[in-house]
C-alpha cells in the first residue's frame, strides 16, 4: 500500500479510472495492527484491479474530517474522485470482511459508466 501524506497526493491517487482503496489507520489503533499481517497478501492478490493507499487519519486530520472518518480502520473505494464504497465497523475487520468488501467495490465498479 503506498502511503499518502497529503490532501492533494490523496485527490491525485483517486482520480484514476482503477478504483482505488483508501485504508484509513493510525499508529495507535489495536484494530489498525491487527490487519497488517495478512493485507500485504490481499493486496497482492487484487493489485491488477485495484489500487491501494494508505493514509494516517492523524497526519491528514482535514481530510479525515471532510470525509466523516470516525472509526479506523476505514476502507473507501474510489473511481475518478467519487466514492464508491466504505466499510467502516465498530468491530474488528477480518480478511475476509475486508476482501468481500473489495470484491463488492469491484461490482460497483464495473457496473459504473465509464
Amino acid at each position: 500500500m503506498e502511503p499518502i501524506k497529503s490532501e492533494q497526493a490523496f485527490e491525485e491517487k483517486i482520480a484514476g479510472v482503477k478504483p482505488t482503496i483508501a485504508v484509513f489507520k493510525t499508529t495507535w489503533c489495536k484494530d489498525c495492527h491487527f490487519i497488517d499481517p495478512f493485507m500485504p497478501e490481499v493486496v497482492e492478490a487484487y493489485k491488477d484491479r485495484l489500487n491501494f493507499i494508505q493514509l494516517d487519519r492523524d497526519e491528514v486530520p482535514d481530510l479525515c474530517e471532510k470525509l466523516n472518518i470516525l472509526g479506523i480502520p476505514s476502507f473507501i473505494a474510489f473511481r475518478e474522485g467519487k466514492e464508491l464504497a466504505r466499510f467502516v465497523s465498530k468491530l474488528r475487520k477480518t480478511r475476509d470482511e475486508i476482501e468481500q468488501f473489495l470484491d463488492r467495490s469491484l461490482e460497483i465498479a464495473d457496473a459504473l459508466p465509464r
